[in-house]
C-alpha cells in the first residue's frame, strides 16, 4: 500500500457482514418482534428447536450478533467459533456470545433442542456476563454432555418456559437465577476438568496481558486495527516493565510475549482470508503492517504459502450453514 491515507480510504471500503441485531433475527426467523424487545429491562426468549435434515438448512453468514445464545442440541453439529470447529457427536450445550463471530453446521439431523436468548441489557446491573469463561474468547464455548447431564439441563430449559409464559410479576428475576443455573452448571463441567492451582502474580500479568489481546478482536466494522501490536505497547498499557512482562509472560505460558502476539495475528489473518471478502492489502493494513509486502512474508513464514494461494486452497467454512435451524415457541 502506497501511503497512510490511501490505506485509510481504502478502509472504508471494507465490505463484511455487519452484527446481526435481535431484530433482525426476530425478522429471519418469525417476520416479526416482541413489542419489549429494546425495553430498558432487555431482553430475554426461550425457544424449541425444531428436528430437521441438515440437507433443508439455509446459508447464513459467518458473523457476530449482538445478543448472547445458549443452545442445546440433541443430534450431530458442528460449531465454528472465529477459525476453531468444534464437532457435536451426540449432544452438547453450546455458548455464543456478542464478542466471538461464529457459524453452524447440522452434520445429520437434530433429534431435539432448547435455546435462550437474551440481549446484554437484561443483565445491566445484575453481573458482568464478560467475566465468565464460556464468553469469554480463549474459553470453553462447546460442552459435551452424557444423558443424565442432558436430563439435567433440560429441566432447567422446562422451567424457564414455564416462567416466560406465567404471569407472575418477578418472572423475569426467575429467568435470570434459570440463567445461572445454566451458566454454573456448564462452569462446574470446565471446573472439573482443571487442576486447581494457585494463581501467582506471574500468572496474573500473564492472564491480563491475553486479556488485553484478545480485546482487539474480532477485526471488524467495530475494530477495524490493531492499537496494540509489539510487548512494548502491552508492557505500558499494563504498567510494568517489558522484562518484567516478558518474564512472566514466558514463566506461565512456556512462549515469547512476541510469538503469542504473532500467533494471535496469524490466526486472525487466516479468519479474515476466510471469511470476508477484505483483498489482501485490506487485511496487511488491520493487522496493522505497513506494507503488504510485510504481511506477505510474515503469512509465508508461518504458514509456507501465500495469503492468497491460503485463501483459494480454503473455501469458506460457512458454506451450507444454518445458524439455529427452524424454530418454534414454546
Amino acid at each position: 500500500m502506497s501511503g497512510t491515507n490511501n490505506r485509510r480510504e481504502s478502509v472504508s471500503l471494507w465490505e463484511m457482514r455487519k452484527i446481526e441485531t435481535i431484530e433482525e433475527l426476530y425478522m429471519r426467523k418469525f417476520g416479526g418482534m416482541p413489542e419489549d424487545i429494546r425495553k430498558e429491562i432487555g431482553h430475554f426468549n426461550v425457544f424449541k428447536l425444531d428436528p430437521f435434515l441438515g440437507d433443508n438448512a439455509k446459508p447464513v453468514p459467518y458473523g457476530r450478533r449482538d445478543y448472547f445464545k445458549i443452545m442445546l442440541v440433541i443430534g450431530t453439529y458442528r460449531m465454528y467459533f472465529a477459525d476453531e470447529v468444534s464437532e457435536i457427536h451426540k449432544q452438547a450445550l453450546v455458548f455464543s456470545n456478542p464478542q466471538i463471530p461464529y457459524s453452524c453446521e447440522y452434520t445429520d439431523r437434530i433429534i431435539s433442542g432448547f435455546f435462550c436468548l437474551f440481549t446484554p441489557e437484561f443483565f445491566h446491573q445484575f453481573g458482568n456476563l464478560d467475566q465468565y469463561a464460556v464468553f469469554q474468547p480463549g474459553g470453553t464455548h462447546v460442552f459435551e454432555l452424557t444423558d443424565d447431564q442432558v436430563s439435567k439441563v433440560t429441566g432447567i430449559y422446562k422451567s424457564m418456559f414455564e416462567e416466560i409464559d406465567s404471569d407472575y410479576q418477578h418472572k423475569y428475576d426467575v429467568l435470570r437465577n434459570l440463567f445461572f443455573e445454566l451458566l454454573h452448571f456448564a462452569l462446574k463441567l470446565a471446573a472439573a476438568k482443571l487442576e486447581k492451582q494457585p494463581i501467582n502474580a506471574s500468572q496474573r500479568i500473564s492472564n491480563l496481558f491475553l486479556e488485553l489481546l484478545e480485546r482487539q478482536f474480532p477485526i471488524d466494522d467495530n475494530h477495524k486495527e490493531l492499537n496494540l501490536r509489539a510487548a512494548s505497547d502491552f508492557a505500558q498499557q499494563l504498567n510494568v516493565h517489558i522484562n518484567h512482562l516478558n518474564r512472566a509472560v514466558k514463566e506461565t505460558t512456556g512462549k515469547t510475549t512476541s510469538q503469542i502476539i504473532a500467533e494471535r495475528i496469524l490466526r486472525e489473518s487466516k479468519i479474515l482470508l476466510k471469511h470476508s471478502s477484505w483483498n489482501v492489502s485490506e487485511i496487511a493494513y488491520a493487522l496493522d503492517f505497513n506494507e503488504t509486502t510485510h504481511f506477505n512474508n510474515f503469512f509465508k513464514k508461518h504458514v509456507e504459502m501465500s495469503p492468497l494461494k491460503f485463501r483459494n486452497a480454503s473455501p469458506p467454512a460457512h458454506a451450507g450453514m444454518e445458524e439455529d435451524g427452524p424454530v418454534r415457541r414454546h
